[in-house]
């Protein structure tokens, strides 16, 4: 009889599965732990990270480090990914055209179009003349209602007005006529006077619909088709706003522009392919299909995606003490998405949501760091250490554990950093596959695209659901049903939208962004990522290269534990008549552990 190891050395963490081993062949399972990985996966930096995964099954088992015979660790290649976020276009303004504002509290309601007129010379104005009343620095609000109230008494039309300071509702409370007001306009000093405006304040809770509409500038300014082409950029920057502006010059001009953020170059077996960042990534990941199997990837010099991929080589080259030239890009993964950018140009510190493209890469490495992490481990714990399998090999083992599989069998494994694949065919034969883009690109998506600039709590989003503290006492939750509480919440969550990491533990999410709005943000990142990454890994394996012949997937590992991953993955798959679900190890450890326990089954049939 031996006492057995099973040590799975993750991106994220380190799982160990302890068993008895008879001469026989018959095992019996002792206990099972999990642990967060030290370092980068596969390199002597995993040691202190596997050493206290050991000790946390052994004291399960109430066992020593000396009772273990043998640590079996999977066949790891170190593989690390790095990503990056290239804007590929800007919302650029010239001669002073405002396109917007959202200020929080706007004043009024409705939509208004006029001429720009300084309040000091709306006495000026015919009185059939519609206006766009601006009032600059320096005016009392009060002072400001009692001129309009005077000047609409006269007979003038003042159908809007844009202050600078926040005194919209102020002005608005002293109204006699109710029109729309935009306050909080930092640079009114450079709205040009005499020209033609249009101000649209929408309902509370509702957003505005003429001004984010290009037609319905049109039809306010009178513009040909071809006008009305060029102001799409501008009712696109608009959509989502309870406010807007529009300003009409003869000079100004309010366009698009695309960034050029360089290209790649996408080295495969046959064939070879240069593409645009910009391009997009339908035609970026068109490409990589077209030229797989990829046997590297560079960027162009001097750009933001060349030092990216140089940065991933030379990470890996280090870690593992092997020359740069050996470091090879194997795969990419390219995500469409939007992000929020300052409008170059606008007078009120407008943003505009720009497209972008956001890249993930991974270099995958030969066998010698494990080898070397083998060697440290049996020197430092005086265990014999040995490297027992490919890893995808073990965690088929392990995950026909699982009630009611059988071959073949495919399984998913997606992590933070890589989405890996494989499958067993009836006669035992596994093929498997590494791709790059995981959990991280999901966060840095959510981060980028919310303009949070905090990875920690974007992670929290991604992992959490939501809800919406819409009072001291009770909460609506994501799916609509509401939870009440017997004592008040804290006052900070009033009217928040918040991530619900346990019964009583509640994290506000900073800004004005809606609970519809993160949850969508959060399921969308999820389906760019995991679902495309799925799809993709699982054609790679199929032997026929058609989804419709893989009739079993299961899902293992930390992400099969996500509150949406499975649903969004199996919804996916359904369509292609794929039966999807989490596994459960062994019939007890859920997802979890399926490498550590193929590990010790595999070793059933060696001799050690």
């Amino acid at each position: 009889m031996a006492v057995i190891a099973g040590v799975d050395i993750g991106n994220s963490t380190t799982e160990v599965c302890l068993a008895k081993i008879t001469e026989k062949g018959s095992i019996e399972f002792l206990a099972a732990s999990i642990e967060k990985t030290t370092g980068i996966k596969g390199t002597t930096e995993n040691i202190p990270g596997v050493v206290l995964a050991l000790t946390a099954a052994l004291n399960k088992a109430n066992m020593k480090i000396t009772d273990i015979d043998v640590i079996r660790i999977n066949e790891a290649t170190p593989v690390i990914g790095d990503l990056a976020m290239e804007t590929i276009s800007e919302t650029i303004i010239t001669e002073s055209t405002m396109i917007g504002h959202n200020p929080s509290t706007p004043g009024g309601i409705g939509i208004g179009r006029g001429v720009t007129t300084l309040i000091t010379e709306l006495s000026e104005k015919k009185p059939e003349e519609p206006v766009i009343c601006i009032i600059p620095e320096g005016f009392d609000y009060e002072d400001a209602a009692n001129i309009i109230n005077e000047q609409t008494r006269r007979g003038l039309k003042i159908q809007g007005v844009v202050v600078k300071r926040d005194d919209a509702v102020l002005i608005a409370n002293r109204l006699t006529e109710k029109i729309p007001i935009i306050d909080e306009v930092d640079s009114i000093e450079k709205v040009p006077m005499g020209m033609q405006a249009a101000v649209e304040v929408a309902p509370q809770g509702k957003t505005i619909t003429t001004l984010s509409n290009p037609y319905g500038i049109a039809t306010i300014f009178d513009l040909s088709p071809e006008e009305t082409k060029m102001v799409v950029p501008i009712a696109r920057a608009l959509i989502g706003n309870r406010s807007a502006v529009v300003i009409k010059t003869p000079l100004g001009d309010v366009k698009e522009k695309k960034i050029p953020v360089g290209s790649i170059v996408l080295q495969g077996e046959r064939l070879n392919e240069t593409i645009n960042i910009e391009d997009g990534s339908k035609a970026i990941m068109d490409a990589v299909a077209r030229v797989t199997p990829l046997v590297n990837v560079y960027g162009e010099p001097g750009t933001n995606v060349g030092g990216m991929l140089e940065r991933v080589r030379s990470v890996m080259s280090t870690l593992t003490s092997q020359n740069l030239s050996e470091m090879k890009i194997q795969d990419i993964l390219a995500v469409d998405t939007l992000v929020p950018q300052r409008v170059k140009g606008g007078l009120a510190g407008e943003f505009s949501a720009e497209s972008a493209v956001a890249l993930a890469a991974m270099v995958k490495t030969n066998r010698l760091p494990m080898e070397e992490l083998a060697r440290r481990l049996t020197a430092e714990l005086g265990i014999k250490t040995v490297i027992a399998g490919v890893e995808a090999g073990m965690a088929l083992l392990g995950a026909l554990t699982t009630p009611g599989t059988t071959k073949p069998l495919a399984i998913l494994d997606i992590g933070g950093g890589s989405s890996d694949a494989a499958i067993i065919n009836a006669d035992g034969k596994i093929s498997s596959i590494h791709l790059a883009g995981a959990g991280d690109m999901v966060t840095m998506l959510i981060n980028s695209s919310l303009g949070l600039d905090n990875l920690n709590l974007s992670e929290e989003i991604k992992k959490f659901p939501l809800g919406k503290v819409e009072s001291l006492f009770h909460i609506r939750l994501e799916d609509q049903t509401v939870r009440f509480f017997e004592e008040p919440l804290a006052p900070e969550f009033f009217a928040r939208v918040v991530i619900i990491r346990g019964e009583d533990d509640f994290v506000p999410i900073p800004g004005n962004h809606t609970l519809d709005k993160i949850r969508n943000l959060r399921r969308s990142a999820k389906e760019k990522v995991f679902l495309k990454n799925t799809i993709r890994a699982l054609k790679q394996i199929s032997p026929t290269g058609n989804l419709r012949h893989i009739e079993y997937v299961v899902l293992v590992g930390g992400s099969a534990l996500d509150f949406e991953i499975p649903e969004i993955i199996s919804d996916g798959l359904a369509d292609y008549g794929i039966v999807c679900g989490q596994g459960n190890i062994r019939g007890t450890e859920g997802p979890r552990n399926a490498v550590a326990t193929g590990l010790v089954l595999s070793a059933a049939d060696e001799k050690w």
